[in-house]
């Protein structure tokens, strides 16, 4: 009874959502849920009916007593079919050992980008304001500017290109 309420408070699409699970695993795991909400609607229905057949009744409505006899006779010798469960029990095996490798791996994902992100934020703390900044520091950490420089130079242009059209003319003539 508490594996039903327990299954009743868990709230499955925020699980989904939260988890970051791929989509064949949320669809593996609805498929299986469907299943066996179905499997214990199916188990209820049954286990509600009656389980005991009263062949004095039957005795004394029928006028041939070797049906019910014989009747009585094979419901007794009745022995339930016994299912061999380890195929199933191995697909859900399978199951959740892909999920559990697939969770691994998201996992590991995630240990990446956050060591990724650790690592520029910590570049970002310790980065000097742009104030403190000189031409010589900004044409060390990126070559590919002096050069254009030197290259507009040389060509004399005195103007950066799209200057004019992204901030306006400055000038006051």
């Amino acid at each position: 009874m508490a594996t039903k309420a327990a299954a009743a408070a868990v709230d499955f699409t925020r699980i989904y959502t939260t988890l970051g699970l791929g989509k064949e695993t949320i669809a593996a795991l609805q498929a299986f849920r469907k299943r066996h909400t179905d499997a214990q609607r199916i188990h209820g229905q049954y286990s509600s009916q009656p389980t005991t057949v009263d062949f004095s009744h039957y005795r004394s409505v029928l006028k041939n007593q070797a049906i019910v006899d014989e009747a009585e006779k094979l419901f007794k010798d009745f022995k339930p079919v016994t299912y061999d469960v380890n195929a199933h029990i191995k697909a859900v095996e399978a199951f959740e050992t892909k999920a559990v490798a697939k969770a691994q791996e998201t996992a590991e994902k995630i240990d990446v980008e956050l060591k990724e992100l650790q690592a520029t934020l910590a570049n970002i703390e310790e980065a000097r304001p742009f104030d403190d900044l000189s031409c010589d520091d900004v044409g060390k950490a990126h070559p590919r500017i002096v050069e254009a420089v030197e290259t507009m130079v040389k060509k004399g242009k005195w103007t950066v290109p799209g200057y004019k059209e992204k901030f306006g003319d400055l000038s006051l003539m």
